[in-house]
Formats: C-alpha cells, sequence, structure tokens
C-alpha cells in the first residue's frame, strides 16, 4: 500500500442483536471489511458478541442505546425513558418525549452509566469508543449528560454524525432525507459540547448515505473519494476538524468512520433487546451491506487509494 492518506474505522452497529447478526459481523471482520465493532449491552447476544470479540481479537466499543427495548439499570421502574409497558419509547419516541421536556436527564445518566458497567462487566475493559444507537447520543440534552459520562469514565472517542455531501444525496427518499438533515444539525450543535469535555471523534464521518440498499461500490468509493479528496475543503468537514484539533494543511492524513449495519439478517422471533427483532434487522439489506463491504473491488479500492483499515484504540 502507498503511504497512507485515510485512516479508516469501519464499525460494525448492532454488535450483540442477535447470533447472526453477530456470526455475520465477525465473518465479515475476518475477511477484512470491518475494522470496529458496537455492542449494545442490551440486546439478547450482547454476551454472545461479547464472547465473539474475545475471541477473534475484535476491538469494541458501546453502541448507547435509549431509544430500544429494555433498559440496563434496575432504578428505572416509572421512569421517563420507558412507556407504560418498560420499554425505551423508540427512535422518534425518544425524540418526542425529549422535546416535550419530560425528559429526566438524571435517569439519561444512570442509564449511560449502568450501560458503561455492563459493557466493562460483558467484555472485560472500558470502551475504546461510545456512541449512540439511532443517534441519540448528539441530541438536546442528551449530548451534556452524554460527554460527561464520557469524560467520567475517560473514554476518549465518540462519533459526530455530519457526513461531506449528503446534502447533494439527492437518491435519498425525502423522510430520510429530513432524519439526515436533524441528526446534522443535532451533531454540529454538540461539537462544542464533546470538545468541552476533551473528546475526541474521527475527522470524517460517513455512513448516512451507504445504509442497506443504498450501500454499493459505486456509492462507496464516492463518499470515500469526496473523503480523499475534498474533505479539507468542505465547510462543515473543516469545521470539524479544525473543532477537533487537527492538522489544517493539505497534506493532512485524515482519520474516518464508516458506520455500517451488516450481518446475517435475524429471524423471525431471534434477537432484538427485549422485543423481538425489528424490520430493520431482518432485511436483506443487512446481509447485502455484508456482502459489499467484502467485495474485493472494495478491498481494493482501499489499499489502491492508501485507505488503511484500523479502529478507535488505533488512534
Amino acid at each position: 500500500m502507498p503511504q497512507p492518506k485515510v485512516k479508516l474505522v469501519v464499525t460494525g452497529d448492532d454488535f450483540g442483536y442477535c447470533e447472526r447478526r453477530n456470526q455475520g459481523i465477525v465473518d465479515l471482520f475476518k475477511a477484512g471489511g470491518i475494522s470496529n465493532v458496537s455492542l449494545l449491552v442490551n440486546a439478547v447476544s450482547a454476551e454472545h458478541a461479547a464472547e465473539l470479540a474475545k475471541r477473534n481479537h475484535i476491538p469494541i466499543g458501546l453502541h448507547a442505546n435509549l431509544s430500544e427495548g429494555l433498559p440496563v439499570s434496575q432504578d428505572l421502574t416509572g421512569s421517563t425513558l420507558l412507556n407504560k409497558d418498560g420499554f425505551f419509547h423508540g427512535k422518534m419516541g425518544f425524540r418526542e418525549v425529549l422535546q416535550s421536556g419530560q425528559l429526566k436527564m438524571s435517569e439519561v445518566e444512570a442509564e449511560l452509566r449502568a450501560q458503561v458497567n455492563r459493557f466493562c462487566e460483558l467484555v472485560g475493559h472500558m470502551p475504546y469508543h461510545m456512541d449512540g444507537h439511532q443517534h441519540v447520543h448528539v441530541l438536546p440534552e442528551v449530548r451534556e449528560v452524554f460527554a460527561q459520562v464520557l469524560s467520567d469514565f475517560g473514554i476518549t472517542y465518540t462519533r459526530v454524525p455530519i457526513e461531506p455531501g449528503l446534502k447533494f444525496c439527492t437518491f435519498l427518499p425525502s423522510h430520510l432525507r429530513d432524519f439526515n438533515a436533524q441528526v446534522e444539525k443535532d451533531a454540529l450543535e454538540s461539537i462544542e459540547v464533546f470538545h468541552r469535555h476533551g473528546i475526541r471523534w474521527p475527522d470524517v464521518y460517513l455512513g448516512l448515505s451507504t445504509m442497506g440498499k443504498n450501500m454499493s461500490v459505486s456509492n462507496l468509493k464516492r463518499a470515500l473519494g469526496f473523503t480523499l479528496e475534498a474533505s479539507l475543503d468542505d465547510g462543515v468537514t473543516s469545521q470539524l476538524i479544525q473543532s477537533n484539533d487537527a492538522a489544517t494543511d493539505s497534506y493532512h492524513l485524515v482519520t474516518a468512520e464508516l458506520m455500517v449495519h451488516p450481518g446475517y439478517p435475524s429471524q423471525p422471533h431471534q434477537g432484538g433487546c427485549g422485543e423481538g427483532p425489528d424490520d430493520f434487522s431482518q432485511s436483506a439489506d443487512r446481509l447485502h451491506e455484508l456482502n459489499t463491504l467484502r467485495d474485493p473491488l472494495v478491498l481494493n479500492y482501499y489499499r489502491q487509494q492508501g485507505i488503511l483499515l484500523c479502529a478507535f484504540k488505533d488512534f
């Protein structure tokens, strides 16, 4: 490989969701298609995932979950985090309760701390990084608590989901474009908070435009090419890099994270975080991502372009 231009963390999210997703992620790691995983500690197969990570020496962080399934903390009976059935409110439900002003940040903090402690019990060490399932960690108010928890535990790295060139991805359906635009707005407003707490993140984030059916060899090349050629010229990315205390000249070796959701699709009634597997995890898109990420055309592109796969612990 030529001198690396990009250190790329390819993170397999939702590790622990079910044994099939877990095995697919491990197979992809062995094939060189991902370099890092993010563990859902409240998922039904989290223990299975942790054992696989240990056995295969897979770098692992925490996928903090406040929106799907059952909580880890035992002290949340009647909590504002939970619905009448004792489950988290869901991806959009969590945002609605937060926006209504009814969510207690003390309960958010208690659950986040419980999840870090559970991670340590399962894995045997602190998370190398910590991000949020369904991007809850960059939401207003939550980001302050999230940053404080990371700081207290000494967890250095997180994810800031602002993707260069995303606004030009008109192939995405309108509802996804709207959701992604809000995620990016929340993430941009999180930069100051994370920076104030001494938390770091890669220079460039990718993954909103390459999920599921939108993942293809050509679309991955488009996203990665943008990072390789224009990351320092993009207004948002330049702000990210400067906020992150990175070098600002054109010879800067860029660090990046590609968020992915591969695996062998969940079977009905097997997996999830206490409520069974959702449509997302049962979708054939999970296998499509797995097969695309291990495509020799993708792996060769990394080598040809000087993209070195690594993990947060390598930064």
